[in-house]
């Protein structure tokens, strides 16, 4: 009777880790593996004193690299020569641990996988809610984009930001959010895959530890569906709507047109200008995730008109932005909106045609700032310029006073002068 539990427990366990899509059905070596991480995974699971999951697993990736098949003979050599008694005279399985299947069952060579690679595998399974996980790291990072946002976005919801009850309620999905989407970024964009291959004079890698460990893996497993856990997940709160969906994938389409114009930059090739709108435009996109989730999080229908004001006032904060980081982002070849009206007018237009593009979108930004309801437009150009202050820019213009850098003619001389320490 006890073997046909195990039968069944064992045949249940597979079932669920066909779910899951652990196991291989096409052979007969295939079954008996199958059968094999059956066992193991119904040992892992049975009580053991005060041991949790966690530590559980912890334990499994400490001993995985110890092992091997020539420890597992010796081990077998030594249980079954006098080493240790029989099982049946021995102590094992009555302790706190209770073991399914056999001790034959617990180990062998398909243990030999990389804990790393079985670890963010099961991080990446599209097909558990639970499966979307952030650092603390990430959290840290993006936490002044959370802030920003809730003293910026909330008042569109009627929400007071200076009252901790608007602000936990929605909290921990908005927090979630922003992290997973600043930790994908970090882990996606090139410079960090740069950064990961160099190793500098003192052997140490540049990427300073943060995420030197997890980034080359993670980097490779979610290439091809970064937003695929996050998604999961909104979709199990039932928080995922077709916006949401759309502005992730501009999300990895704007990666994609940074990538493009970088490169394309680095090697003298065309750029069009149409990308590089497109790409100013669609960096924002964490912000209008936010948005979104916030109006589902309320029951809320979208308000247009709000969501239309605040795309022009995001462009105008990453042109801003990119003005103030434009040498910073020459010498680490990031994507910014003057480096490529360099490259497309050249050196002597450029400037001009950017003025250009920034009082066009002031104009539509006037018109629709008048739109907004009286207190909530009072409300954001008060917020407005509390931001720029707060980044050193004094002025009363709602987003600082513009003022376009002197453009860098040759940007291969001045990453050299500046790495020589010379003047450019």
């Amino acid at each position: 009777m006890d073997e046909l539990m195990k039968l069944e427990q064992v045949q249940s366990m597979l079932d669920f880790m066909g779910s899951r899509g652990l196991v291989k059905c096409s052979t007969d070596s295939d079954h008996q593996s199958n059968r094999f991480l059956a066992n193991l995974m119904l040992f892992l699971i049975q009580p053991c004193g005060k041991l949790g999951m966690d530590k559980k697993c912890s334990l499994v990736c400490e001993f995985m690299p110890r092992l091997s098949s020539t420890l597992l003979e010796e081990t077998s050599h030594w249980l079954n020569h006098g080493g240790m008694m029989k099982e049946e005279n021995s102590s094992i399985g009555h302790n706190h641990c209770t073991p399914l299947g056999g001790q034959q069952n617990l180990v062998g060579n398909s243990l030999r996988l990389s804990c790393d690679q079985m670890t963010y595998n099961n991080l990446l399974r599209n097909n558990d809610e639970n499966l979307a996980m952030v650092g603390l790291d990430s959290m840290e990072d993006a936490n002044s984009t959370l802030e920003d946002f809730c003293r910026s976005y909330f008042m569109f919801h009627g929400l007071d930001v200076c009252k901790p009850q608007s602000i936990f309620k929605y909290l921990p999905i908005l927090s979630f959010t922003e992290s997973y989407i600043y930790q994908v970024i970090m882990m996606q964009l090139d410079r960090m895959n740069e950064k990961l291959l160099q190793t500098p004079t003192n052997g140490e890698s540049v990427s300073g530890g943060k995420y030197e460990k997890v980034t080359p893996l993670l980097i490779s497993c979610i290439s091809k569906n970064p937003f695929g856990p996050l998604a999961t997940l909104l979709g199990h709160k039932g928080l995922l709507t077709h916006r949401i969906r759309e502005e992730l994938r501009q999300g990895e389409e704007y990666w994609g047109l940074e990538r493009k114009l970088c490169h394309a930059l680095a090697n003298k090739e065309e750029i069009l200008v149409e990308d590089v709108m497109k790409a100013i435009h669609l960096k924002s996109f964490d912000y209008r995730v936010m948005n979104l989730l916030l109006y589902k999080l309320r029951g809320e229908k979208v308000e247009e008109l709000h969501m239309e004001f605040l795309s022009v006032s995001e462009f105008l904060v990453e042109v801003a932005d990119d003005l103030y980081d434009y040498e910073d982002d020459v010498l680490e070849n990031n994507f910014n909106v003057l480096r490529m009206f360099v490259r497309i007018y050249g050196a002597s237009t450029a400037s001009a045609m950017l003025a250009k593009c920034i009082s066009e979108a002031e104009d539509k930004y006037d018109g629709l700032l008048k739109s907004l309801d009286p207190q909530l437009s009072l409300s954001y150009q008060k917020r407005c310029e509390e931001a720029t202050k707060e980044g050193g820019m004094i002025s009363g213009h709602a987003h600082g006073t513009w003022n376009i850098p002197t453009v860098i003619i040759d940007e291969e001389l001045y990453r050299k002068s500046n790495l020589s320490g010379l003047p450019s």
